[in-house]
């Protein structure tokens, strides 16, 4: 005689054994889900009022920094992610579906944008590091006196242009670092930053911040520049770790996709990492504009 439980793991594909039926492990997931999400938001939360923080106080200082970051690969990263969102969302209705061949798909696009998302912060990165901007000790490029390397050092680059493409009308200067220094040199932010306290616009933490006995203070400057790079290289780069989770609990999802594991009666593992998928994403969704494109509008 079959027992409630062995008809249950007979008709019910994924059901485990510590659950009454597909209704109740489906809920129990779901809430699990949910409640590590939450803690996600509370610990990137966490970080976003960091960078308001010192946002409020050293506006200007971080709009300069803003500037030396390339809003054109931002802007693809976005558009990978968004992208990488929308294949995730079709993985979870093919399996809903019952279509193992467009599942399988699906993931591999989604690896695929994943993947494509994190070759460009190692784009992004490398031109950091060749530049001087990496916010720790010795971990820049060192380059000696006589060194060959160029660094554009020139301050803005305006919305959606490449460095390449700027760099026709701007002068380079040679890039020394014997020691590996976090580096800064922008005289069009510092003319800007003497503009604003002309017109009154610096906060009293910038008035402060900024000059000695009046003078601006291209140390203390650079001190408040060198603030926005750590939260930059601290957010992005704990987000690119949630991008490499993700891609490893994609990995584990194309495995079991391909061997028709999930269909109509069973598709929570992909419904659940497609929430988690969706997360990371969103998150960029806000790093983007608070990153690469704060203070543009100071050229105009």
């Amino acid at each position: 005689m079959s027992t409630h439980s062995d008809h249950n793991e007979h008709h019910q594909p994924g059901l485990q054994h510590q659950f009454e039926d597909m209704k109740q492990q489906e809920e129990s997931a779901s809430i699990g889900m949910w409640v590590f999400l939450v803690q996600e938001i509370m610990f990137f939360g966490g970080l976003f009022t960091v960078y308001l923080v010192f946002r409020s106080r050293y506006p200007m200082a971080f709009a300069a920094a803003s500037n030396h970051l390339d809003a054109l690969w931002g802007f693809i990263n976005t558009l990978v992610l968004i992208v990488s969102s929308l294949t995730m969302a079709l993985a979870v209705y093919y399996a809903q579906k019952s279509n193992r061949n467009m599942q399988v798909i699906m993931i591999i696009l989604t690896m695929i944008f994943g993947t494509a998302f994190l070759g460009v912060k190692a784009i992004e990165y490398t031109d950091k590091y060749n530049h001087g901007l990496v916010p720790f000790s010795n971990w820049n490029k060192k380059t000696p006196p006589g060194g060959e390397h160029k660094a554009d050092n020139s301050g803005f680059v305006l919305p959606f242009e490449t460095r390449a493409e700027a760099a026709g009308g701007k002068n380079e200067k040679p890039y020394i670092n014997p020691t590996g220094t976090f580096q800064w040199h922008d005289e069009e932010g510092d003319k800007i930053i003497l503009e604003a306290r002309k017109k009154g616009y610096l906060t009293d933490a910038e008035k402060i911040g900024y000059f000695t006995n009046g003078e601006l203070d291209n140390e203390k400057v650079r001190g408040k520049v060198q603030i926005f790079y750590w939260i930059y290289f601290t957010m992005t780069g704990l987000h690119a770790l949630h991008m490499i989770v993700g891609l490893g609990i994609m990995t584990w999802l194309l495995i079991m996709a391909w061997r028709g594991t999930f269909s109509a009666e069973y598709y929570s593992p992909v419904e659940m990492s497609g929430l988690y998928w969706h997360f990371v994403d969103i998150v960029w969704i806000f790093l983007f504009p608070l990153l690469y494109l704060l203070g543009r509008h100071f050229l105009h």
